[in-house]
């Protein structure tokens, strides 16, 4: 028997819909479902719960996380924490599997073996249509490299404290724990001899510059840095010192919503910014509300003419790195607290709450 998890923010319920009705016709129904919604927008749960009650199956975990980075690796060692079943798979929201599916997943697995699926890209216009899952027309198959559906033996997976929570934003974390599995000596295998995965199209979720949901710039290649250090150091174990699957608390989430016990105001002056980073280690069970702001013009002309004439100045960070420090530090030291984050780039201004 296996455990599948899968995890979603705010994606098209029509494509959800495809991908659990599809979970409902397996010709082998032994395995259990987990779907882990990780910070959708709250009109959007309202309607994701009225579309579960048609699927009563699935094991729905909802994370009050919504204004935080996304963070598909701890949304996955949620549902790992609690399975019990000897081999554990992750899936995609936005496939569609073949009846044979978990019949052919489970047949392939073994104690010492990782496996991981082809999968078939649809087009736009063949992912509207309704049909069987035979009768989709594949627009063209990804290779070895594309590896979000794969299954591994529970026992060593929780062994390796699971998907490396440190992956934020997109990218990498799926790449990272076959590394690991290679590093801890199983066999990673590519199943390619017919295509039991199809991977519905939709819009890549580009950012516009009018959001303010956490964006760190430079964290898809940061990832991919991190990664390569993972498979350098023949590393497998991850998550030691802030644990993994760590489920956030509904109560210590709404704390976020009273009135916070410490704020502070500052401008984007570098010695203000570093003071306040190095106090946040100083909370502990408070709320506290950090608000950034552009210095005015003057104060900055004022600097730069300073430093021209090699008088005594003051540095002052771009907003924009200031925002990238931030999530950083959050990421590394405090992703398991509760926390709201908004960039108004419009305003240059940076608001953090967050429960220490």
């Amino acid at each position: 028997m296996l455990t599948l998890v899968l995890t979603n923010r705010n994606r098209d319920l029509r494509i959800v819909k495809n991908c659990l009705k599809s979970l409902m016709q397996q010709s082998n129904g032994n395995f259990c479902c987990f779907l882990v919604d990780y910070g959708s927008e709250l009109n959007y749960l309202n309607e994701l719960k009225e579309l579960l009650l048609q699927f009563p199956k699935i094991r729905f975990t909802s994370c009050p996380v919504s204004g935080q980075l996304w963070n598909k690796s701890r949304a996955i060692n949620l549902a790992l924490q609690q399975t019990t079943t000897p081999y554990f798979l992750v899936g995609d929201i936005d496939l569609i599997f073949s009846p044979q599916f978990i019949q052919k997943c489970s047949g392939l697995m073994k104690a010492n073996e990782v496996h991981y699926f082809q999968y078939g890209f649809l087009s736009k216009q063949e992912s509207l249509l309704n049909k069987e899952f035979n009768d989709y027309q594949v627009d063209f198959a990804g290779n070895y490299e594309v590896t979000g559906t794969t299954a591994f033996p529970t026992e060593i997976l929780k062994k390796l404290n699971g998907y490396d929570e440190f992956y934020h934003g997109w990218g990498a974390e799926d790449t990272d724990i076959h590394i690991r599995m290679r590093n801890a000596g199983l066999s990673v295998l590519f199943y390619d001899q017919e295509i039991l995965v199809k991977h519905q199209w939709h819009p890549k979720a580009y950012r516009s510059k009018e959001s303010k949901h956490p964006f760190h710039s430079q964290l898809e290649r940061i990832n991919h840095n991190y990664m390569y250090q993972t498979q350098k150091g023949k590393r497998t174990i991850a998550n030691n010192k802030l644990g993994f699957g760590k489920a956030p608390i509904d109560q210590e989430y709404e704390k976020l919503n009273q009135k916070t016990e410490f704020n502070f105001y500052i401008n984007n002056s570098q010695i203000a910014f570093e003071g306040l980073l190095a106090q946040m280690a100083n909370f502990s069970g408070e709320t506290i509300q950090i608000q950034i702001t552009n210095a005015p013009f003057v104060v900055l002309l004022k600097n730069r003419i300073k430093h021209f004439f090699n008088k005594k100045y003051l540095s002052f960070l771009s907003m924009e790195d200031i925002n990238n420090s931030i999530l950083l530090e959050i990421i590394k030291g405090y992703r398991n607290n509760p926390y709201r984050y908004t960039f108004d780039r419009q305003k240059n201004i940076i608001t953090l709450t967050i429960r220490l």
